[in-house]
């Protein structure tokens, strides 16, 4: 029996261990939770969250908006159904300049409570701020709805329907391409709208488009510190690059761009015409190398075809075909190029030295003096002192007798070329040729007689002619002294006479060049 006794104690402890665990349960179900105590009623959180306002308010009104913002943030996750904190909230952030959170923060007050006037104004002064000035509008006249005297309201509204107007002009500039005009509507729209990036890169743009890079490069470097995947600023960063003809550099910025933003048309366009601009400039500058000149003239003339906004580059390529028109003898169509490369880029040093030559070689040599005066004021080498004194010296020969257009030769003629053209000149203009034509007219050749005179008696003289070359003055060095030059005596001394060694045929069957000698 003792076997029976202890399985019948075991079954007794296995039921009464049993009997234990459900009144266990039991006791769990019917008491009650002990209450966590730093969990409050609602009235405590209510007391509680005035309290986070109260200090943040006091932060607000010391300017520690960051503070402010943080027991704004804490009233509301006290309790969160409360405009006014949002309000609040909303307000610390235009101050710290986050607009578009604190358009969130205005969204969410007027959600709560619409007739909250607060909200619906900070929520439109935020639209402004970013540049929205239709919803901006819209919220402001919501404010007047509840209140038609708010002056807060009308002045605002005002704002929004300047900021709408400036935003119009500044399309309607950009599409006749006054990108002055647009940049002055942007500064106009940004005094209003001071967080809206998107007019900032339409200043940007147009800065790059009018040549002022660095102005450009700051706009768009600093709204890419603020966000570095904005297509648009990556956008124009490599535009003014591309217009400051570093385009490699720049299609790597437009590459960016596209790949923040695949559909940038801009962008897409941009580096398009940048790798189009780089190929047919070194296609003509190789053909230039290879002195195929009408090649090259050709290439640039296609490679300035390609962006007109570019002005750097197209300064260049002005530049380039002007050295390939001067090598074509093109030298008018080189000066005119010369002259557009300076219109784009009036520092382009190398465009002022290319026109200058072109005036040299066409004998515009005032033109050709000033030029070279604004070269050497601008770099001053000795070479560009050299070049200048050069124009000066051919100035002040130019404004002489020019003794080789008497003649009719040019200035590197032989001596038996001087010759000829005396004889030549001498004859068609002796007064006994012209005796019987009007006195006028007789004059006329009398003067001419006598300068040929001059003009063979200094280019035949090798001491006078070296003078006369270097830019002597002969009158000067006493060389035709008052009445000691005689054209007749050099004609005698020429043709070997003492006069009528010769006569002239003047019947009214006579042309040009008829005559005759008739030695002794």
């Amino acid at each position: 029996m003792p076997v029976a006794n202890k399985h019948h104690r075991r079954r007794r402890g296995r039921r009464s261990r049993s009997i234990f665990t459900e009144e266990m349960a039991a006791v769990d179900i019917d008491v009650p939770l002990e209450t966590d105590p730093q969990i409050c009623n609602q009235d405590d959180l209510e007391r509680q969250a005035e309290g986070f306002k109260e200090q943040g308010n006091v932060f607000y009104s010391k300017k520690d908006y960051s503070e402010a913002f943080n027991y704004y943030t804490k009233a509301i996750d006290a309790c969160p159904k409360n405009a006014s904190y949002y309000g609040n909230r909303a307000a610390t952030l235009m101050m710290l300049c986050r607009f578009r959170e604190a358009l969130e923060d205005s969204q969410q007050a007027v959600r709560l409570d619409d007739c909250f006037m607060k909200g619906h104004l900070r929520e439109g002064k935020c639209h402004l701020s970013l540049g929205n000035a239709m919803a901006a509008s819209r919220c402001f006249q919501k404010v007047l709805e509840l209140d038609p005297r708010s002056g807060d309201a009308q002045q605002e509204n005002k704002n929004a329907t300047a900021l709408l107007e400036f935003e119009q002009m500044a399309d309607f500039s950009f599409k006749k391409r006054d990108f002055r005009k647009v940049v002055y509507c942007m500064d106009r729209a940004l005094a209003l709208a001071s967080a809206c990036h998107r007019f900032k890169i339409l200043k940007a743009e147009c800065l790059a488009l009018l040549g002022r890079y660095p102005e450009a490069q700051s706009v768009a470097s600093d709204i890419l510190r603020m966000d570095s995947t904005n297509a648009d600023a990556l956008y124009v960063r490599g535009l003014c690059l591309y217009y400051e003809d570093c385009i490699d550099k720049a299609v790597q910025f437009f590459f960016q761009a596209l790949r923040m933003a695949p559909d940038h048309e801009k962008a897409r366009l941009a580096c398009r015409n940048a790798k189009a601009l780089k190929a047919k400039k070194e296609e003509g500058n190789h053909a230039f190398k290879n002195n195929n000149y009408e090649a090259a003239y050709q290439l640039y003339t296609e490679a300035l075809a390609i962006d007109p906004n570019n002005i750097k580059t197209n300064a260049k390529l002005y530049c380039n075909r002007a050295t390939a028109g001067a090598k074509l003898k093109k030298l008018n169509q080189a000066i005119e190029d010369c002259t557009s490369a300076i219109k784009l880029d009036d520092t382009y040093i190398k465009a002022y030295l290319r026109r200058a030559q072109c005036y040299m070689d066409t004998e515009q040599y005032e033109e050709a003096v000033r030029d070279y005066e604004k070269v050497y004021q601008t770099e001053k080498t000795s070479e560009h002192k050299h070049l200048l004194k050069t124009a000066q010296l051919e100035l002040k020969k130019s404004k002489r007798k020019d003794y080789y257009k008497v003649l009719g030769v040019g200035k590197n003629a032989t001596e038996d070329e001087i010759k000829k053209a005396y004889r030549k000149r001498a004859l068609m203009h002796h007064p006994d040729r012209h005796s019987a034509a009007t006195p006028e007219v007789q004059k006329e050749e009398e003067k001419k007689f006598k300068e040929v005179g001059e003009a063979f008696t200094v280019l035949s003289d090798p001491k006078k002619k070296v003078r006369y070359d270097n830019g002597h003055d002969l009158d000067d060095d006493g060389c035709f002294d008052g009445g000691d030059f005689d054209a007749n005596n050099i004609f005698r001394a020429f043709f070997g006479g003492h006069g009528g060694g010769f006569t002239f045929d003047s019947s009214q069957d006579s042309g040009p060049g008829n005559f005759f000698f008739q030695f002794g």
